[in-house]
C-alpha cells in the first residue's frame, strides 16, 4: 500500500543523511519529490535519477532555505512544476559545536539562520498554496538536544528547540484549515556524519540507548511517511522523538 500516492513533498537538505533517507522512502510510497541541497551536485544529480526510477516525478534544486527570497522561488518554482505542495519538510540543518565561551558570535547565528530561520522561510513560502488547498502537512526535524540541550551545543539546541515552538504555533494558527505542523526529534542517528566518529564514541552511545541500537535514516523516514500521510489526519502541534528510548 503506498501512502503518498500522488502527494507532492518539498524536502530541504535531501543530498545525503536523514533526507535522503525521507526522499527515497517517500518515493516508494508513491509521492513526487522536490528536494533541495546546497553543494552536492553529484550526489544530487544521482538521488535525481535514482527516483525517477521508482516512477514517479522527482527534481533536485540548488537553493539555500536560509534565504528568503530563495525559498520563495523555490517554492513557486516547485507549485509550477509539481502542481501542489501537500507537504513540507524542513530537514536542512548544521551544526558549529563549541562550548558557550568559544563560540563566536558567528558561528551562533549562522546554525540560527540554517537550522531556524529556513523553517520559518520555507513554511512561510508554502503558506499561501497550502491554505488555498486547505490541507498540507509541515514536519520539521528538531533533535533530542532541542529538548534537553547538551553541554556544548547552545547554538543547536536554541535553533532545535525554536523549531518546535515555532512549529506548535504553526499548528495553532493554520489548523482550521486542515494545515498541520509537526516536529520529529530524532536522536542518535548513524549516518555518514557519524561515520567519522570513533568507533569506542559510538558503542558509548549505543550502549547508552535502551534499544541498544542507533538510528538509521529509514527510522526517521519512517515516521515522516507517518505524518505526512492521511494516517495522521488527526494528530497536530506534536513532538515524535525518533531516539530508541534515549528520553525516556
Amino acid at each position: 500500500m503506498k501512502l503518498l500516492e500522488g502527494k507532492t513533498a518539498i524536502i530541504t537538505g535531501a543530498s545525503r543523511g536523514i533526507g535522503k533517507g525521507i526522499a527515497q522512502i517517500f518515493a516508494a510510497h508513491g509521492a513526487n519529490v522536490a528536494f533541495t541541497y546546497s553543494s552536492s551536485v553529484e550526489a544530487a544529480n544521482e538521488l535525481e535519477k535514482e527516483l525517477n526510477g521508482l516512477g514517479i516525478k522527482a527534481k533536485g534544486y540548488q537553493s539555500n532555505a536560509a534565504n528568503f527570497q530563495q525559498a520563495q522561488d523555490l517554492a513557486a518554482e516547485v507549485l509550477k512544476e509539481f502542481g501542489s505542495i501537500d507537504v513540507l519538510i524542513n530537514n536542512a540543518g548544521i551544526t558549529k559545536d563549541n562550548l558557550l565561551m568559544r563560540i563566536s558570535e558567528e558561528d551562533f547565528d549562522k546554525v540560527i539562520e540554517v537550522n531556524l530561520k529556513s523553517v520559518f522561510n520555507m513554511t512561510k513560502a508554502v503558506q499561501r498554496t497550502m491554505l488555498k488547498q486547505r490541507k498540507g502537512s509541515i514536519i520539521n526535524m528538531s533533535s533530542v538536544v532541542g529538548v534537553k540541550g547538551n553541554a556544548g551545543q547552545t547554538n543547536y539546541a536554541a535553533s532545535k528547540a525554536g523549531i518546535i515552538g515555532f512549529s506548535k504555533s504553526v499548528a495553532l494558527e493554520l489548523g482550521s484549515r486542515n494545515i498541520r505542523s509537526n516536529v520529529i526529534a530524532p536522536g542518535f542517528i548513524e549516518t555518514e556524519m557519524t561515520g567519522k566518529l570513533p568507533e569506542d564514541v559510538v558503542k558509548g552511545w549505543r550502549d547508552a540507548i535502551p534499544l541498544k541500537r542507533g538510528g538509521t535514516p529509514e527510522d526517521v523516514a519512517n515516521t515522516c511517511v507517518f505524518l505526512a500521510s492521511d494516517m495522521s489526519a488527526y494528530i497536530t502541534g506534536q513532538v515524535l522523538n525518533v531516539d530508541g528510548g534515549m528520553l525516556t
